[in-house]
């Protein structure tokens, strides 16, 4: 899988475990909502760290939790 394919699941993930909807993580984040609509539709081709880090804090998770998961082993993601 491309890697911004499992940043959108892992988005979509969390905002399950969080029970939060993209509006809500935009109010909390200030990433804007088309930003996070095309992160999660797959239609962000390259993506900043600084967009995660401030969907991280709208999570009030840290960057390595977003990062841990099995989505993002090697094995699973293409070159």
């Amino acid at each position: 899988m491309q890697l911004n394919e499992a940043v959108s699941r892992r988005l979509k993930e969390l905002l399950t475990k969080k029970e939060m909807t993209p509006y809500q993580l935009f109010m909390k984040s200030g990433v804007p909502k088309s930003t996070i609509g095309n992160i999660i539709n797959c239609t962000y081709p390259s993506m900043k760290l600084r967009v995660i880090h401030e969907l991280c804090q709208g999570l009030e998770i840290s960057v390595p939790d977003f990062f841990q998961s099995d989505l993002f082993d090697e094995n699973n993601l293409e070159p």
